[in-house]
């Protein structure tokens, strides 16, 4: 697995067991149009500047939606290790979002964590003030919604 930068750590982290490969939870972690069918609150996204897939530099713009509000993000891949690492950096929001995957017994080991790479821009304050309850109610949705991702992916892996 790729270090972690300095000054990176995860703000929060959730960690669950898949019983599939690596491999497969690659394939559904990277699938950036889909990532509607895992999260709760992201609805999907779209590769950027002729991208096609995760490799590191890409672009994809994330849709997203919290009861009426709706909102895009601009995101630029930063690791991409097939079956075993993925994590972007959210423009917007000054959050790095990542997914480890370690080989554990019979499938993964999956954590998805979240860490900010820069200081939270003020429109990204703003915004979570104004529509999203305030910065911290959207913390404690956000970490909600990590285990509620991991469940889903679990669910849809496992499925086959």
């Amino acid at each position: 697995m790729t270090e972690r930068p300095a000054g990176a750590e995860p703000a929060d982290q959730v960690s669950l067991h898949v019983a599939a490969p690596p491999e497969r939870v690659w394939e559904l972690i990277t699938d950036v149009g889909a990532m509607g069918r895992l999260s709760p609150e992201c609805t999907g996204g779209r590769w950027l500047d002729g991208a096609t897939g995760p490799v590191v530099g890409a672009r994809f713009k994330g849709s997203n939606k919290r009861g009426i509000a709706r909102w895009s993000t601009t995101n630029t891949v930063v690791v991409a290790e097939p079956a075993s690492a993925f994590a972007w950096e959210t423009k917007q929001s000054g959050v790095r979002w990542r997914y480890d995957l370690l080989p554990e017994g019979d499938g993964t080991l999956v954590t998805e964590s979240r860490a900010e790479f820069k200081a939270r821009p003020l429109v990204a304050k703003l915004f979570a003030g104004a529509v999203l309850g305030g910065v911290d109610g959207h913390e404690d949705e956000l970490r909600d919604g990590m285990r509620a991702t991991l469940e889903r992916l679990k669910a849809i892996a496992e499925a086959g």
